[in-house]
């Protein structure tokens, strides 16, 4: 084993590739997507050494293209899980005691390869399989999941640097930081290949196991980051991926005595629902279980009367329809002061029909797919009731057509009551609803945007008063986990915004920061005493 006290790589954000025409990287990104849409893939689950596969078959298709197969997945069973479980609880041992250092090389050699030889790979992945356009698939996954590999090592590092400051003549007082005593479950979403690839690997490179489990929108991208960690020296059993039904995985999970965490990225319904479990089973588990999760918003943008007018407009169309409004934090509600609305208004319509919309192989596309049918048939719904409600008017966008992919033009509702629906409900697509309010009432609305939603992840004000800018910091300053002055409430980096929201958005554990490294292990602090008392007595118990 190897001694020393060692420094990691000092990291810094991943630069974003342009995609120009003209570019090596917009060549290489459409071989390798033209390579991805040739080739049929059959995709296994990983559990431990084994690539597993089954009779019972899942289809991965593109969004916006919807008749064509990429890819077959292998779907498991509750023997599967067991499989997992045992699997990640044998490898348990070996992965625990291997040094800091060791796992650290494995996770930032994981960064390199996904900054080299992988990039385009992933990219094409996350772009086919999530209808991700380029500069999109690029932010996410390979910058983003970069970033949180490389940040993750120095925030370890900076973890188990830690220790008490204090050790009285005679004694040494230190602290380790164990792994968690168990396994850890990894349910992950489908719109950040980021996202998926951080639950389970951040959580291994504390020194736990892993049972990880993508939504099935995101298995195409998700083979892909665990060719990149068994390439990078995973050892097998740390991280395991099974596709598996979510109410079956949870049957077997949260029973297990072993279960000893979960990170969750999701909707807030099935979050509650695990947690709800997890109590009802507490007295089944060795140790009380870790609940990490980041569950979704109802992100607002307010535009003050003093705002400037081109940075409200690109920053409203910015934060609610790149990636279709299928970000966690994309703005869905606006509220804009009447006096300056028109021109805001007129902006905003004026790049909105700039916007083109189709597929993501098209890169002068700005607009992709929705994620799948159930997704297009609940925005449709949403539409529909909005265009019969005399107390909404539709001003952009409107339609939607599933016949080749499901597309969803983006779509601007300007609403009379700023607690209709729209303004309320998280949709996760391309519908922006706009309320209006008179420019004398920005206390009062203030107040409206604090109580209208049960989420409070990402929210933005827009101001050139700064009296108006520290009122609003104030009035919501619980409306939101991550807050943004003149800009769109969207574009977290990892290193500069941990990311992460409370209220019914989550547990605010700040994905990209030390904070949630440290849900991931179990302190255990060491006294040692060099000369230990030889007497009972202490000296108040002497005669006087």
């Amino acid at each position: 084993m190897t001694k020393g006290f060692f420094n990691v790589p000092e990291p810094v954000n991943e630069p974003i590739l342009s995609y120009a025409p003209g570019t090596k990287e917009r060549a290489a990104l459409k071989a390798a997507l033209a390579e991805a849409r040739a080739t049929q893939l059959d995709i296994p689950m990983y559990i431990g050494s084994e690539k597993v596969y089954t009779d019972n078959k899942g289809t991965v298709v593109p969004p916006h293209d919807h008749q064509h197969v990429l890819a077959t997945y292998n779907i498991g069973s509750k023997q599967h899980i067991e499989q997992a479980i045992d699997a990640a609880l044998a490898a348990k041992s070996a992965w625990e005691k291997m040094s800091w250092e060791n796992r650290a090389a494995i996770f930032l050699k994981a960064a390199d390869l996904i900054a080299g030889k992988y990039r385009y790979k992933l990219n094409a992945a996350t772009m086919l399989g999530q209808s991700k356009n380029a500069y999109q698939a690029e932010i996410d996954s390979a910058c983003e999941i970069i970033d949180f590999l490389r940040f993750n090592v120095s925030y370890m590092s900076e973890i188990y640097s830690q220790q008490p400051p204090v050790s009285p003549r005679g004694s040494w007082n230190r602290v380790e930081q164990r792994p968690l005593e168990g396994f850890v479950f990894a349910l992950t979403p489908f719109n950040f290949t980021a996202i998926a690839g951080n639950l389970p690997s951040c959580v291994a490179m504390m020194g736990n196991v892993v049972v990880w489990k993508p939504a099935d929108t995101q298995v195409y991208a998700a083979n892909v980051l665990m060719e990149i960690f068994r390439e990078a020296g995973v050892p097998d059993g740390v991280i395991n991926l099974i596709y598996v039904d979510g109410p079956e995985a949870g049957s077997v999970i949260f029973n297990h005595p072993d279960f000893a965490g979960i990170h969750f990225t999701g909707s807030t319904a099935v979050f509650q629902e695990i947690w709800k479990t997890i109590g009802t089973n507490i007295h089944k588990y060795k140790t009380y279980p870790r609940i990490v999760g980041e569950t979704g918003g109802k992100d607002f943008i307010l535009v003050h009367q003093s705002a400037d007018i081109a940075a409200a407009a690109t920053a409203i169309v910015r934060g609610a329809f790149e990636y279709q409004g299928q970000k966690c934090s994309a703005a869905s509600r606006v509220y804009v002061a009447e006096s300056i609305w028109p021109q805001v208004k007129e902006l905003m319509l004026k790049d909105l029909s700039t916007m083109k919309m189709g597929p993501t192989e098209d890169f002068s596309n700005f607009i992709n797919a929705v994620i799948n049918e159930r997704s297009f048939d609940k925005l449709a719904r949403y539409i529909d009731a909005a265009k019969t409600d005399a107390g909404v008017e539709v001003i952009a966008g409107g339609n939607y057509d599933k016949s080749v992919g499901y597309f969803v033009e983006p779509t601007v509702l300007v609403v009379q009551d700023p607690k209709y629906t729209t303004m309320c409900e998280e949709l996760f697509g391309p519908v922006l609803t706009v309320y209006v309010y008179a420019d004398a009432e920005f206390e009062s609305i203030l107040k409206v945007i604090d109580e209208t939603s049960v989420y409070a992840l990402t929210g933005a004000v827009l101001s050139q008063d700064r009296y108006a800018v520290e009122q609003a910091t104030y009035a919501l300053r619980n409306a939101a986990g991550n807050f943004y002055i003149n800009d769109k409430c969207t574009g977290a980096v990892v290193g500069q915004q941990p990311f992460g929201g409370a209220r019914g958005s989550g547990t605010n554990d700040k994905a990209g920061s030390m904070i949630n490294l440290l849900r991931w292990v179990s302190p255990r602090t060491i006294k040692e005493t060099f000369e230990p008392p030889v007497d009972y007595r202490y000296p108040f118990l002497a005669e006087d």
